[in-house]
């Protein structure tokens, strides 16, 4: 595994994104295995979905592809300007439609069947106070019954050994650093280019900590998945969640 490249989201300075949203695309290109899993998700939905943390419109727009229409927020006008010019490209801007917000804080309505934050986007949440907060606005935007569905990831030790400190060739003129810190369990995550760099603030739990907070925001687990091939998770970095509000009860956290 790679040091994680992670997608927008508003618990950094909108900045932070806009800073890099000429380049984000070419840094984040061989990311790829995540695509169809979301959007089989959404097509399992039925309906409209709702994309926190949209960024560049990496998922947004093969799931407008595959016929599903798709609601997207970012905190980045960058980031959102080039998943707008991505839509309209891909002839599918009819199903995308964009909005500038927070995800703690979406400016959109629900209800809707399907929820997704995909890229680990949820690490830029720095404590349980802004995770419960984006849990919460999930919650809300769900009908009943409808889930949540987000990947995650918690670093082994050896990709600490390997990244920390050092600035790493990810792409063609492309370069990240990962400044590791395992007891405050945080990452400080610089990326830089030949349009633009920035820094941002990473963080991460256990999988027994966002079962749990899951859990207290009102959510059902319906599966924990070990790779985007949904394999039960058995240990390892990454987990994808999938997680449904309960018929009939509200957000009780």
């Amino acid at each position: 595994m790679s040091v994680p490249r992670e997608r927008r989201d508003s618990a950094d300075p909108p900045g932070s994104y806009d800073a890099i949203a000429g380049l984000y695309d070419a840094w984040s290109t061989s990311v790829v295995e995540d695509v169809q899993f979301y959007v089989e998700e959404a097509k399992r939905s039925g309906g409209l979905v709702v994309e926190l943390g949209v960024g560049t419109g990496r998922i947004a727009v093969p799931i407008a592809k595959a016929g599903v229409e798709v609601l997207g927020i970012d905190s980045s006008e960058g980031m959102l300007a080039v998943a707008g010019r991505a839509a309209a490209e891909a002839g599918v801007a009819d199903r995308v439609a964009l909005h500038l917000g927070d995800l703690r804080e979406p400016p959109i309505r629900g209800p809707v069947a399907l929820v997704i934050c995909p890229f680990r986007s949820l690490l830029h949440m720095q404590d349980d106070s802004e995770r419960r907060r984006a849990f919460a606005a999930a919650h809300r935007l769900l009908g009943p019954g409808g889930r949540f569905v987000f990947d995650v990831f918690a670093p082994a030790q050896d990709d600490i050994d390997d990244t920390h400190g050092r600035w790493i060739e990810r792409e063609p003129g492309i370069f990240e650093r990962a400044d590791w810190d395992t007891a405050g369990r945080t990452l400080t995550l610089s990326v830089r280019g030949p349009s633009g760099e920035t820094t941002m603030a990473l963080a991460w739990l256990s999988p027994i900590e966002w079962r749990m907070l899951l859990e207290q925001s009102g959510f059902e687990v319906e599966a924990c998945y070990g790779w985007f091939d949904r394999r039960p998770y058995a240990g390892g970095e990454d987990t994808i969640w999938v997680a449904r509000r309960p018929d009939g009860l509200g957000f009780h956290g």
